[in-house]
């Protein structure tokens, strides 16, 4: 997430075994990468560049790299369930968030979405994230300082089921029980042609948001499901992997219109 492609004291870095266990680390003097498969002075990593391989004590290869957005969120401290990224890919795709974008979030939670549509509106958008319980706020603050995305939030302790303060928005992004309660102010927010999504786990709150948003002038109504499932590739072995990622919820989408 930095420019910059050698390693400087201060940087994060995810330190790659293999594809079930990466650590990602805050590079410091004096640190130690404590694993069963020995230890790294994390200092030796200063003034590598990212890419390099690095031997633990007992000679086990690592591969310093820089995290992307996605290395992040995997990694986030969580107090709440996030949504996959499986499902925050849709979701921006739906919303048309980009560089510049003013979005409008509930339920800020761990701040794993929140930091995924800063990382997208970058460098002059900003999103306003809504969150009810302070617990939350605090603990969402420094997950988007670990991933350098705070400049780019406001988060903001209040029931967005009262109302949105911010108008002419591009995107009201919801993850929340009651979504349709927040549909008449997503209105009211949004600018003509603005995008609405939800994410819901249960139908019932799908249907309920569905119809809201039917009353209150959204037309392109679409909910999906996003499935996901990786695949084994090894020569004369290759085909899905038994689990896979199934069900996580429903998004629901749609667009502002004016009559």
């Amino acid at each position: 997430m930095k420019p910059h492609n050698t390693i400087r004291e201060g940087d994060n870095v995810l330190l790659y075994l293999d594809n079930k266990r990466k650590y990602l680390v805050k590079i410091e003097k004096g640190k130690i990468l404590h694993t069963h498969k020995g230890f790294i002075k994390l200092e030796d990593l200063i003034g590598c560049v990212f890419g390099s391989k690095i031997e633990s004590s007992l000679g086990f290869p690592f591969y310093a790299l820089n995290p992307t957005v996605r290395d992040y969120i995997s990694k986030i401290s969580r107090p709440t369930q996030i949504i996959y990224p499986k499902d925050m890919g849709l979701i921006l795709i739906l919303s048309g968030v980009g560089p510049g974008s003013r979005v409008v979030e509930a339920g800020t939670g761990s701040g794993a979405l929140t930091g995924f549509l800063a990382f997208h509106v970058r460098p002059d958008g900003c999103v306003y994230s809504y969150e009810i319980r302070e617990e939350f706020i605090e603990k969402a603050k420094r997950n988007l300082e670990r991933m350098m995305l705070l400049d780019y939030v406001e988060i903001k302790n209040a029931d967005i089921t009262k109302g949105i303060d911010e108008k002419n928005v591009d995107a009201v992004i919801l993850d929340m029980a009651s979504p349709w309660l927040v549909v008449p102010h997503a209105y009211e927010a949004l600018k003509g042609g603005g995008s609405f999504v939800s994410f819901s786990p249960t139908i019932e709150q799908v249907i309920k948001t569905v119809e809201t948003l039917k009353e209150h002038n959204f037309v392109y109504i679409e909910t999906f499901e996003c499935l996901i499932r990786r695949i084994r590739v090894e020569r004369g072995k290759t085909r899905p992997e038994t689990r896979m990622i199934g069900h996580t919820g429903y998004i629901t989408s749609a667009r502002k219109v004016i009559e």
